[in-house]
């Protein structure tokens, strides 16, 4: 079915849809020029958004030292520049999902400053595996502008080995043994291929490698949908899974703030395949980031997100935001933002629908019988047995949390975080004293053996984490 959309649109629908293949037409252009372009030229255009900046807010201040390790936390190319800005070493891995994809692990197992002989082996350690969120990767765990914030460095330093997963496609594990990543058969996965093999196959490498029985999951928004579905599916997960603690929880949300969005991909989910091609979404949001003065960047992610899902982020500081943002993006594919608006039509947490003209025809049929002959496969989240945690902001558009808890099993635990949106559960400037003592209670309660943890670490207020005197050796590169 060529043009799904036909038929069940209004007219302001279709005025939209022009509007849309507008905007990426010039998108696509702009962004082939920004590839051509010398660097000298595209530094040109960072200095006039730079000058422009500073004629409308006002001429550049001497910058704190906040500020400069927000500027080296924003120029870091990669998670291993990202840990040395705090002194943290790390460990790079790689594992082959079943279905042959190539995705990149990071694992932090060594307090800060301590040294390690013998990499890639077992430590004795209780471990805590963290997943990410829709369209990002690992590296929005550890952009944070100051260590005690920063969930992972926490947990290595309560004693955990911390592993980081990513997803299928983005900047670590962009690689399959089958398809070219400039393929469309690369690109061709969604949500259920996460569960049934990113997820699992992630975590027994990590219970090989580290030989423990079970390990606890820590899951951002789409990376707590990921561990919803393949719980649901994978009974024996179930038994390597001790505690399933989720923030900004994700399963079935209501939709978008901008309506005239909402409302035409509910209608038509399969259009964003006609808008934004088969591969990956929003692909040229790092040729923009190359142009723009960073605060011009914040300022435009800050009115989109406003714009989208009507977050305000005020949890978040301004220095936290320039040197988070840069790493806020990595590449996913159309395929999975369809099935979330697939999941946002229904109304349920279902797997990928593929056969679109079956439930055209079976809507129209309910209409004429009141009965539904067609009805995609849910993910059954009332099977789940792992003890679930949920933290959720009490400002959040994305979570429905009454909706949430009917679909999950009676030990479910849901614990609201006053005025938080979604992105201040993982960035937001109090998150070491309403979040992370939560999930290290909740970890302290269900992880395997935690009389390894260290003890002399409080977890209420997590003093003695506070009190390590953390200190950011700043760059010499004073930008304006």
């Amino acid at each position: 079915m060529p043009f799904p959309v036909f038929g069940r649109l209004r007219s302001h629908e279709y005025y939209a849809i022009v509007i849309g293949f507008v905007f990426i037409a010039v998108e696509t252009f702009l962004t082939t020029i920004i590839s051509i372009l010398p660097k000298p030229v595209i530094q040109w255009f960072y200095y006039r958004s730079r000058s422009l900046f500073h004629l409308v807010v006002g001429p550049p201040k001497p910058k704190t030292e906040e500020e400069r390790v927000a500027d080296r936390i924003r120029r870091a190319r990669d998670f291993e520049k990202l840990c040395e800005i705090f002194g943290y070493a790390f460990e790079e891995h790689v594992i082959q999902t079943k279905d042959g994809y190539l995705l990149g692990l990071h694992r932090l197992c060594v307090k800060r400053g301590e040294e390690r002989q013998r990499m890639g082996i077992s430590t004795g350690k209780p471990v805590v595996y963290l997943h990410h969120g829709l369209l990002m990767n690992s590296e929005v765990w550890v952009c944070l502008t100051d260590a005690q914030r920063c969930l992972p460095f926490t947990l290595v330093e309560l004693g955990f080995d911390v592993w980081l997963g990513n997803n299928r496609g983005n900047k670590y594990s962009k690689k399959s043994i089958h398809y070219d990543p400039n393929s469309l058969k690369f690109w061709n996965y969604s949500i259920d291929d996460f569960a049934w093999h990113d997820i699992p196959d992630s975590i027994e490498y990590i219970l090989h490698v580290t030989k423990e029985e079970s390990l606890s999951y820590i899951g951002f928004s789409q990376g707590s949908a990921q561990a919803f579905a393949a719980l649901s599916i994978h009974p024996v997960l179930n038994e390597r899974i001790n505690v399933f603690i989720a923030l900004a929880p994700a399963m079935s949300p209501a939709g978008l703030a901008a309506p005239l969005v909402d409302g035409l991909m509910k209608a038509s989910p399969t259009l964003l395949f006609l808008i934004f091609g088969r591969k990956a979404i929003l692909s040229s949001a790092h040729g923009w980031q190359s142009i723009l003065y960073p605060p011009v960047f914040s300022a435009v992610i800050n009115n989109s997100l406003r714009w989208l899902f009507n977050w305000h982020n005020h949890n978040i500081s301004a220095t936290q935001k320039h040197a988070a943002y840069a790493h806020l993006y990595s590449f996913a594919s159309v395929k999975s933002i369809v099935h979330w608006f697939q999941i946002m039509r229904n109304g349920k947490f279902q797997m990928y629908d593929d056969d679109v003209q079956t439930l055209a025809l079976a809507r129209r049929s309910q209409r004429v019988s009141g009965v539904s002959s067609y009805a995609p496969a849910r993910f059954p989240t009332r099977n789940i047995v792992t003890p679930i945690v949920l933290l959720y902001g009490t400002s959040d558009s994305l979570v429905d949390i009454k909706q949430m808890t009917r679909e999950l099993p009676s030990h479910t635990i849901a614990i609201p975080l006053e005025g938080y949106e979604h992105l201040d559960v993982i960035w937001g400037k109090d998150v070491d004293e309403d979040v992370i003592p939560n999930v290290v209670q909740a970890l302290r309660t269900h992880c395997a053996r935690p009389e390894r943890l260290e003890r002399e670490i409080k977890v209420n207020g997590l003093s003695a984490v506070s009190d390590l005197g953390y200190t950011t050796p700043a760059d010499s590169t004073n930008e304006m």
